[in-house]
C-alpha cells in the first residue's frame, strides 16, 4: 500500500490579528475565511466568526425576550401568589364605555321556518330573547364573580332571521360611564339571548348551536378603542 502526502500551501494572510479594535478583529476573520474558502473550496462551518455571529444572536435574542417580556400584559384577576382577585379600579378616571358583541343560533330550516311563522308552543321567540338578553346584560357581576356590578346607562339586544343558513342573527350593546369596561355585559346580552332562542326552539330540534359569540369593538378606558 503506497501513501502519498498530499501538500496543502496556504497563502499568507494579508493582515494578522489584533486587539486595537473590534472592527479590525472582524476584518481579519473575514479575510482567513476567504482564505480557507478559496484551498477547501467553502468556509469554515465553525470557527471564529461562527462564534463572534452566534454571541451577537444570542444577546440579541435576550434582549429581545426581555423586551417582550416587560410589554406582555398580565391577568389582571389572579394576584401575586396566583389567588383570584377582584381588580381595584378606584385609581381609575371615569369615561363614556361602550361595547359591542355578536353571535349567532342556527335553527336549521325546518325550526327556522316555524321561528319566521310564529308557530313555535312558547310564542314569539326573538321577542322573548330581547327581553332575556338585556336582563342578562344588568345581571353579568351576578354571574361573573369578578365582574363589578356597574350602572348601565343602555343596553340593546338586535335578534335578525339569517335565511342563508337558517339562523338568528344576534348584536348586543352595552354603554355605561365609570372605571371598568362593559365587554362582559354586551357578550352576557348575547350569550343569554342564544340561550333563550335555544330554550324557546328545543321541543323542535336539539340539534341547535350556539356559535361565534364574540366581542366586536369597544370604545374608552385606558386601553383606548379596540374593534
Amino acid at each position: 500500500m503506497i501513501l502519498r502526502r498530499i501538500a496543502v500551501k496556504f497563502p499568507h494572510s494579508r493582515r494578522l490579528f489584533s486587539s486595537h479594535s473590534s472592527h479590525d478583529f472582524t476584518s481579519t476573520i473575514a479575510e482567513f475565511n476567504k482564505e480557507m474558502e478559496s484551498v477547501f473550496g467553502e468556509a469554515p462551518l465553525n470557527g471564529f466568526a461562527g462564534s463572534v455571529s452566534n454571541d451577537s444572536m444570542a444577546q440579541e435574542t435576550q434582549q429581545t425576550s426581555k423586551k417582550i417580556g416587560e410589554s406582555t400584559p398580565s391577568l389582571t384577576h389572579i394576584g401575586r401568589t396566583g389567588e383570584a382577585q377582584m381588580v381595584d379600579v378606584s385609581p381609575k378616571e371615569s369615561s363614556k364605555r361602550i361595547a359591542i358583541a355578536s353571535g349567532k343560533v342556527i335553527l336549521g330550516k325546518e325550526v327556522f321556518d316555524l321561528v319566521l311563522a310564529n308557530q313555535l308552543a312558547k310564542g314569539d321567540v326573538l321577542s322573548v330573547a330581547k327581553i332575556a338578553g338585556i336582563s342578562g346584560a344588568k345581571h353579568t357581576s351576578t354571574l361573573i364573580p369578578l365582574c363589578h356590578n356597574i350602572t348601565l346607562s343602555h343596553v340593546r339586544v338586535d335578534l335578525t332571521l339569517n335565511p342563508e343558513d337558517f339562523s338568528v342573527d344576534i348584536e348586543g350593546e352595552a354603554v355605561s360611564t365609570g372605571k371598568t369596561g362593559v365587554e362582559m355585559e354586551a357578550l352576557t346580552a348575547v350569550t343569554v339571548a342564544g340561550l333563550t332562542v335555544y330554550d324557546m326552539c328545543k321541543a323542535a330540534s336539539k340539534d341547535i348551536q350556539i356559535k361565534n359569540v364574540r366581542l366586536e369593538c369597544k370604545t374608552g378606558g385606558k386601553s383606548g378603542d379596540w374593534k
